[in-house]
């Protein structure tokens, strides 16, 4: 009821028997009754006047929507499910662009690789075929 056990409620019946006498007990139980429902008259109304005044948006509003958490949850779960989905998409970009990333650095160490092995036969064949290699190609004059 109020987070009170059996037996603790128990050891509050005898608490009030004793400090207050079997005479009073059904005196202050209706005084206890009384100010429960002026209480619940009092968060009613409170609740009525915050509906009234936050407008038709927060026409569902309860008092435990007061507590930021659950309030935040309630009316801003939209815009928190639109700032997740926001994250898991940047997050698959980033994870693109580091792909691309790998493969153009794959591709460079490619090309280095090609073009240093395209140097070092070009060396090797101007070694090879020095004297091939000052002599002129043949030219036909009139093939042009």
């Amino acid at each position: 009821m109020f987070g009170i056990s059996a037996i603790e409620l128990i050891l509050l019946i005898v608490l009030a028997t004793l400090l207050f006498g079997p005479e009073k007990i059904p005196e202050f139980s209706r005084k206890a009754a009384r100010v429960v429902v002026a209480v619940r008259d009092i968060a009613n109304n409170a609740q009525t006047q915050l509906r009234h005044e936050l407008g038709p948006e927060y026409a569902d509003l309860e008092l435990k929507d007061l507590n930021p958490k659950a309030f935040i949850s309630k009316h801003m779960s939209a815009e928190v499910a639109l700032i997740e989905e926001t994250k898991r998409d940047l997050k698959g970009a980033k994870d693109t662009v580091k792909d691309a990333q790998k493969s153009i650095k794959d591709a460079a160490t490619l090309a280095r690789s090609e073009t240093k092995g395209i140097e070092a036969s070009v060396k090797n064949k101007g070694k090879d075929n020095g004297a091939a290699a000052a002599k002129p190609l043949p030219f036909d004059t009139e093939a042009t």
